[in-house]
């Protein structure tokens, strides 16, 4: 059992008709009104673990992924742009949930993982200052003829010993934290994922695919099927991904379509584009 059955976005009529009431004010954008009415997106049914939203940058799957988490009031690490309408158009969605959503729910954007990525390289570089002040240290202790002269002096005395007792890095370890820069970049993005996605929860995921390798989409797919399949998990995605959009008893939105149509992964431009270029080269993987 899924926690969201239901997603009913304004209808064309609808959008037209509040449109009309503020037609002569003087904003230059109206986002996110008309986005996905140029797709004819209007209902989602989520009748699986896990949907996918395929469509093109424009194509309004990002849009509907933010909508969606604000309509529902979901966590989120990032605060996204809006628009003097978004609110607006928010008050006009609607939704039907099966189970009532738990403090796991949550959406996770490209820039929430940028964010994360950036913060743990602005703590490496920390970590790096520190390590030279630490090796300077290091130098000056164990070159020191410090000597014993009052209780005051202990500590110096105790790190004097030690560097003289210890080699470089054995002593510099001792006082820094473990590096966080043991992981590279598309490491630290799927690690992310595995610690926010925990079990019983509604997770939205925007493009998860950027910053990780191909290898690791796979993973993440894996990681995205059996959360789902054994942890009460569903999830929303927006993604271009051949290795994401190949998950099993996905549910694929494909709003390059006008109107919007449920598609199978194989049908997708996006996938026919890889198959078609392996396949003209197949003869050069031996």
């Amino acid at each position: 059992m899924g926690y969201l059955s239901q997603f009913i976005f304004p209808s064309a009529g609808t959008e037209e008709q509040f449109l009309h009431r503020i037609r002569e004010t003087c904003f230059s954008t109206v986002y996110p009104f008309q986005v996905l009415q140029e797709h004819e997106v209007h209902i989602l049914n989520f009748d699986d673990p896990v949907t996918v939203l395929y469509g093109g940058n424009g194509s309004g799957k990002t849009t509907a992924l933010n909508v969606i988490a604000e309509t529902l009031h979901l966590k989120r690490d990032t605060l996204y742009n809006r628009t003097n309408f978004f609110e607006d158009f928010v008050a006009l969605c609607d939704y039907v949930l099966e189970r009532e959503l738990t403090d796991n729910c949550r959406i996770i954007t490209s820039d929430d993982v940028f964010d994360f990525m950036l913060n743990l390289r602005c703590l490496n570089e920390g970590i790096d200052n520190k390590r030279e002040t630490l090796f300077e240290d290091y130098y000056d202790a164990k070159n020191s003829d410090f000597r014993l002269q009052s209780i005051e002096d202990y500590d110096r005395l105790r790190k004097v010993n030690e560097a003289r007792s210890k080699t470089k890095s054995e002593y510099v370890r001792r006082r820094l934290k473990e590096n966080v820069r043991e992981h590279s970049n598309g490491e630290s993005a799927y690690l992310y994922f595995t610690d926010k996605i925990n079990e019983n929860g509604l997770y939205l995921l925007d493009e998860p695919e950027n910053s990780l390798s191909p290898e690791r989409q796979q993973e993440l797919a894996g990681f995205i099927e059996e959360s789902a399949r054994f942890f009460g998990c569903q999830f929303i995605i927006a993604t271009h991904s051949p290795f994401l959009l190949a998950m099993r008893n996905a549910k694929i939105y494909n709003l390059d379509e006008k109107p919007m149509c449920v598609s199978k992964w194989t049908e997708l431009p996006n996938v026919r584009a890889y198959y078609d270029f392996f396949k003209r080269y197949r003869d050069e993987f031996v």
